[in-house]
């Protein structure tokens, strides 16, 4: 009767123990879903301002092909630099944080900012072109939306810090990867060049 009776209370023991545990994963989970969904709003803002960037480029090709009728390798190149980044953008809006992906989008965002760069530089050549009102409404709307996208890519890259934070700190790290969260990976541009949005004073 009294071994029974120890036996129950072991039994209770082990039950209430694992009820902790459970409550304890709950909990570690439930944080890490709150700060992955914070990084992938995050991201969402990203996608709007990189969206209008990839849409004002083709006017902005359009507007300077009239005037750069000899230019047509520099107005191909951004062209194809757009679709590509066009591609890799909806391919980290499918799996935003994806480490393959967001370097896919910062690669092509890079090679994307170089070719405009190009573009713009060969336009100071042309004066008709620089003084085209289109043109210069075009670019400051360009140079907006890259301000924008910085300071969406800051709060996303802040957000994925938090997030892989607290997912590789313990006691999160012993259940992280078995609830199937991974690292989210940050959206940086590598080169210093790169940084900064294509600038030319129309």
């Amino acid at each position: 009767m009294a071994m029974a009776g120890i036996g129950l209370i072991v039994l209770m023991v082990i039950v209430g123990v694992a009820a902790l545990l459970a409550l304890f994963a709950i909990g570690i989970y439930n944080s890490l879903v709150r700060l992955r969904n914070r990084y992938e709003t995050q991201f969402a803002q990203i996608d709007v301002q990189l969206k209008r960037r990839h849409d004002l480029i083709p006017n902005l090709v359009e507007t300077a092909k009239g005037y750069m009728a000899h230019e047509r390798e520099t107005l191909e190149a951004v062209i194809a630099a757009r679709n590509a980044a066009v591609s890799a953008q909806q391919t980290a809006a499918a799996k935003p944080g994806d480490p393959s992906a967001m370097h896919g989008l910062a690669g092509a965002e890079s090679a994307l900012t170089g070719a405009l760069g190009r573009l713009l530089a060969v336009a100071e050549a042309y004066p008709d072109l620089k003084a085209n009102q289109n043109m210069l409404a075009l670019q400051e709307e360009l140079t907006s939306t890259e301000n924008k996208v910085a300071f969406a890519r800051q709060a996303y890259n802040d957000a994925v810090m938090s997030y892989n934070t607290s997912r590789e700190s313990f006691p999160a790290v012993v259940f992280a990867g078995m609830m199937g969260f991974g690292d989210a990976e940050l959206f940086e541009i590598e080169d210093q060049q790169q940084r900064e949005a294509p600038k030319v004073s129309f």
